[in-house]
């Protein structure tokens, strides 16, 4: 068992006491491959370092997730697939008892450092009924590495088995009250009731360059009593990413 899973086994017996197929890019959506080779030319590094090497400008705030709370009802959306061309909505995991909602990118350092794990993680607790969907709705102007044919590049390359799904409009964070990368909401629901909002934290205490673990506990844990029906036995510590590269 990997590490995540290993972990999120020992939290569950101590907190709660229960607890795509693959594509090329060449099956991209005609639209998407049209704006991700128009996007291509602003790749360009800043100039070179001494050596000769490419010297890259990075813009990057570091934020903390707020806004919503426990009870807030997952906003629809309909986003595209850029993997398989599919398009989601909210209603395609009506069917769970549980959805976790994650937004992230490619080129954000804090979702980086936790992408392995997070397929690790969510692979394990789908297996267990939890719908999970991940959502990038980062400017390919100004961060063209997050357009959707290096979204396709992604989701293979770390084998999510969740939709990694192309907000190009924005509407859709914007309705989450996202503002960061990652950030990561897990929404309940009660029967026929609609999915309303579990936990609204961070994945662990771990940052690149923390020298902490990256467990997933606190995550798994808000995963493990939200499946068992159980109420969450900590408060939730504030997702830290990157900000949104919202469009100007």
């Amino acid at each position: 068992m990997s590490l995540v899973a290993t972990s999120a086994a020992a939290v569950r017996a101590s907190q709660c006491s229960s607890s795509a197929s693959s594509s090329s890019s060449s099956r991209l959506l005609p639209a998407l491959a049209h704006r991700t080779r128009a996007y291509r030319s602003l790749m360009t590094p800043a100039g070179t370092v001494g050596n000769g090497r490419p010297r890259l400008q990075v813009r990057a705030a570091r934020l903390e997730s707020t806004g919503v709370s426990v009870g807030f009802r997952a906003p629809q959306f309909e986003l595209p697939e850029p993997l398989t061309g599919k398009i989601w909505t909210l209603d395609d995991f009506e069917g769970s008892p549980a959805l976790l909602v994650m937004f992230i990118c490619n080129h954000c350092p804090f979702v980086k450092h936790l992408k392995k794990d997070i397929a690790k993680l969510t692979s394990f607790y789908m297996e267990k009924g939890l719908a999970s969907v991940a959502i990038s709705s980062n400017s390919v102007v100004t961060h063209p590495q997050d357009g959707p044919e290096y979204m396709i590049v992604d989701a293979e390359k770390f084998k999510y088995s969740f939709p990694y799904l192309y907000d190009e409009s924005q509407e859709v964070a914007k309705a989450f009250q996202a503002v960061c990368t990652p950030e990561f909401y897990l929404f309940k629901k009660d029967g026929r009731r609609p999915f309303e909002l579990f936990y609204h934290g961070q994945f662990d205490d771990s940052r690149p360059g923390s020298n902490v673990p990256v467990t997933g506990r606190d995550l798994s844990r808000a995963i493990d009593c939200a499946l068992s029906g159980q109420e969450l036995p900590f408060v939730p510590k504030a997702s830290v990413g990157c900000s949104i590269k919202w469009n100007q």
